[in-house]
C-alpha cells in the first residue's frame, strides 16, 4: 500500500471520527438523555393572605361583600399521562388581590428537555390522540417547569382571562409533545 493511500485512509478515518463526535454532541444536547435519571423536586407553599391590620371593627353592613380571606380554588383537574407517565393535581387559584395562579400538587412526571407549563383551550384527550393537540389552539405559556416532582405555583399574567382556558399541559417545547395534561373543571 502506498503512502498516499494510507494518508487518504487516515484522513477519511479522522474526518469520520470528527463527524461522529459532532453528531453525538448534537444528539446529547437535543435529547439530554441524562435527565431520565435526574429528578428535580420543588416544594412551594400556596401563597397565604396577609390580613390587613384594622384598628376598629368592620363597619360594613351585614349584606355587604367582604374581601376573600385567603386563596380560593376556582377550577381544578387531575393530570393524565401522555408521552410520559404523569400524575398529580392542577388547581387554578384566585388570590385575595384578584390575581390568579396555577398550582401543580403532587406532580410526578419524567424530566425532559425544555418542559413548559401551558394553560390552553384544547380538549384533553386520552392516549396518543392527546399528545400534540395543545399547540393547535390558544395557549399561554406560564414558564419553564420548575421541577418534575412536587408542588409548584405559576403566576398567570395580568390581562390573561383564566376562564378562557379549559386545560393545562406539561409541554415539551423541544419535541412539541405533551408529557401529561388535565382538564379544568369549575369548583
Amino acid at each position: 500500500m502506498s503512502a498516499g493511500v494510507r494518508r487518504r485512509r487516515g484522513g477519511i478515518v479522522i474526518g469520520a471520527a470528527i463527524a461522529a463526535l459532532v453528531v453525538l454532541g448534537a444528539g446529547l444536547y437535543w435529547f439530554q438523555p441524562w435527565k431520565i435519571w435526574q429528578d428535580d423536586t420543588v416544594r412551594e407553599a400556596l401563597p397565604s393572605a396577609s390580613a390587613p391590620v384594622s384598628a376598629a371593627p368592620s363597619a360594613a353592613p351585614s349584606g355587604a361583600a367582604t374581601p376573600e380571606a385567603g386563596p380560593r380554588t376556582v377550577a381544578q383537574g387531575v393530570l393524565i399521562s401522555h408521552e410520559h407517565t404523569t400524575t398529580g393535581t392542577v388547581k387554578l387559584v384566585r388570590l385575595p388581590d384578584g390575581s390568579h395562579l396555577l398550582r401543580l400538587e403532587n406532580l410526578d412526571t419524567s424530566n425532559g428537555p425544555d418542559l413548559r407549563v401551558w394553560l390552553t383551550d384544547a380538549p384533553v384527550k386520552e392516549g396518543v390522540a392527546g399528545w400534540r393537540v395543545f399547540d393547535d389552539g390558544e395557549y399561554v405559556s406560564l414558564g419553564k417547569l420548575k421541577g418534575n416532582k412536587g408542588d409548584q405555583n405559576y403566576e398567570i399574567p395580568a390581562g390573561v382571562d383564566p376562564a378562557a382556558y379549559s386545560s393545562v399541559t406539561i409541554w415539551c417545547d423541544r419535541f412539541d409533545v405533551s408529557f401529561g395534561a388535565a382538564g379544568l373543571t369549575q369548583v
